[in-house]
C-alpha cells in the first residue's frame, strides 16, 4: 500500500486546514488508518485513528473537539479536518495504515511521506 499525504501548509493560529491521504496499491484489504504527528524534539503522537468502517474513532486529548478524522473508502482516502489550530500543532503529519484498529494503540504497517503543518502565532 502506498500512502500520499497532502494539504499541509502555513496557517495562522485559529485557522483551519484539511489533510488528505490517498491510498493506492493493495487497497482491497481493510485497513485502519491514522494520522500521526511529530514535532521537533517531541515524541511521535497519534492524533486521530479510524477503523475500516469508520464507526470507531480515536483522538488524542490534545486535539479533541478541534480535529476530526474521516474516510471515504470509495475514494481510498482518509481526511483530517483541523480547526482552531494552535502553534503547538506545528508538526509533520503522517498518515499510516494498520491491519487492525485499536484506538490510540496504533501499529502502522504502512506510512505516508508526511506533510508539514506550521501554525503561526
Amino acid at each position: 500500500v502506498q500512502l500520499q499525504a497532502s494539504g499541509g501548509g502555513l496557517v495562522q493560529a485559529g485557522g483551519s486546514l484539511r489533510l488528505s491521504c490517498a491510498a493506492s496499491g493493495s487497497t482491497r484489504s481493510k485497513y485502519a488508518m491514522a494520522w500521526i504527528r511529530q514535532a521537533p524534539g517531541k515524541e511521535r503522537e497519534v492524533v486521530g485513528a479510524i477503523s475500516w468502517t469508520g464507526y470507531s474513532t480515536y483522538y488524542a486529548e490534545s486535539v479533541k473537539g478541534r480535529f476530526s478524522i474521516s474516510r471515504d473508502n470509495a475514494k481510498n482516502t482518509v481526511y483530517l479536518q483541523m480547526n482552531s489550530l494552535k502553534p503547538e500543532d506545528t508538526a509533520v503529519y503522517y498518515c499510516a495504515a494498520a491491519t487492525y484498529y485499536n484506538g490510540g494503540d496504533f501499529s502502522p504497517a504502512f506510512w505516508g511521506q508526511g506533510t508539514l503543518v506550521t501554525v503561526s502565532s
